[in-house]
């Protein structure tokens, strides 16, 4: 790992134009003890962040194969998979397209229309325990999770958006 992770806050986010960020990750060792102390700091983080659903290692400065990610009672999610951490993902399969407006923690000024899949499963190894889970997520949840796995490939959802008409300034509610 590229730094000493204690706790994280607020301040700690790489936002653009931050190069981690478009980094593509490597592995990581899942049953190495920095990894699980850096999966609970990112959900710590992600709990912390109002409308927050996941976080990417590299939006830590880390360049490691790591999200954390929870949809559990968002309004647009169907599936719910509860607290998912996961090392190393890789996307088993991938179906259907749909166009919906992300954001991102790294990009806090803008959001975009990004196409994803409706459906996907996503494989990954749970840090500390070793053990593989399965994630077979649609709507919103695997929007959520295509948004992470593309952190851990050095993509933004500005990557995906398609033309500049897409692009949104993000509303702020006070």
């Amino acid at each position: 790992m590229t730094r000493e992770i204690g706790g994280l806050g607020d301040a700690d986010i790489c936002r653009l134009p931050d190069p981690v960020l478009s980094r593509p990750c490597a592995e990581v060792d899942p049953t190495d003890t920095g990894v699980f102390v850096l999966a609970e700091a990112m959900v710590k983080l992600m709990r912390e962040q109002p409308h927050c659903v996941g976080v990417a290692a590299p939006q830590v400065g880390q360049s490691v194969r790591l999200f954390v990610l929870d949809v559990t009672g968002h309004r647009k999610a169907r599936s719910q998979h509860g607290l998912v951490v996961l090392c190393n993902p890789v996307v088993v399969e991938r179906s259907g397209e749909e166009m919906a407006r992300e954001g991102c923690l790294s990009v806090p000024d803008l959001t975009g229309d990004v196409p994803r899949a409706t459906q996907i499963v996503v494989s990954g190894v749970e840090p500390g325990t070793g053990r593989t889970r399965v994630i077979e997520a649609d709507a919103f949840e695997a929007r959520a999770l295509q948004h992470e796995l593309d952190h851990l490939h050095g993509l933004l959802f500005l990557d995906r958006v398609r033309s500049p008409s897409g692009l949104h300034q993000r509303k702020t509610y006070g």
